[in-house]
C-alpha cells in the first residue's frame, strides 16, 4: 500500500506560501506517496496541484457533505459533513503530516497528530511548548525537499 502523507495549512495563502505548497505536493508525488489534505483552497489546493503536476494522487477529506466542494486537483473527494471536526479524520488517515504555515485549524490538526502519535514535520508553522520547553513532537524542516524526506522517513519507521 502506498504511503499517505498529509499536508496541513491555511485556507488562504500568500503567493510565496502557495508556491511552497506546490513544491511539497510535487515532492510527495515524486516520493510515490498519496497526498491527503482538506480538499479546499489555499495550502490544500497548492499541495494537490503540486501532486497532480508530478502525476500523483490527491485525496481531499472535506468538511462539508458535497464532493463538489473539492478543488479541481482532488482525485478522490471524501465528504465528511463534520465541519472542523474532519481535521481529526484527516490526520488519522495519514502515516505522517507536513504542517506548512497555518492558522488555528492547522494548530488543531497538529494537536490531533501529537495525540495520535502521527509524525509531524513543521515547515514555517506553529511551535508547541510544554512546561516552558519546545515539544519535540514537531520535527522542523527548512525546505520542501527536507520536509518530504523527513515525512517519508518517519512514516516508514512508525508503521
Amino acid at each position: 500500500m502506498k504511503m499517505h502523507i498529509g499536508v496541513l495549512g491555511p485556507n488562504t495563502t500568500t503567493d510565496e506560501q502557495y508556491a511552497l505548497g506546490v513544491k511539497v505536493g510535487r515532492r510527495i508525488a515524486e516520493a510515490g506517496a498519496i497526498l491527503f489534505c482538506g480538499g479546499l483552497g489555499g495550502m490544500m489546493r497548492a499541495a494537490a496541484e503540486g501532486a497532480k503536476s508530478a502525476g500523483g494522487q490527491a485525496v481531499g477529506i472535506l468538511p462539508g457533505g458535497e464532493k463538489a466542494e473539492a478543488n479541481e486537483f482532488i482525485d478522490l473527494a471524501i465528504p465528511s459533513d463534520l465541519g472542523a471536526y474532519r481535521n481529526a479524520l484527516l490526520v488519522r488517515s495519514c502515516d505522517a503530516v507536513i504542517a506548512i504555515h497555518g492558522a488555528y485549524g492547522t494548530l488543531s490538526e497538529i494537536a490531533y497528530a501529537l495525540r495520535l502519535n502521527i509524525p509531524i514535520i513543521g515547515l514555517h508553522t506553529w511551535e508547541v511548548r510544554r512546561d516552558g520547553a519546545t515539544d519535540p513532537g514537531i520535527r522542523v524542516a527548512q525546505t520542501a525537499e527536507e520536509a518530504v524526506r523527513l515525512a517519508v522517513e518517519f512514516a516508514s519507521t512508525s508503521e
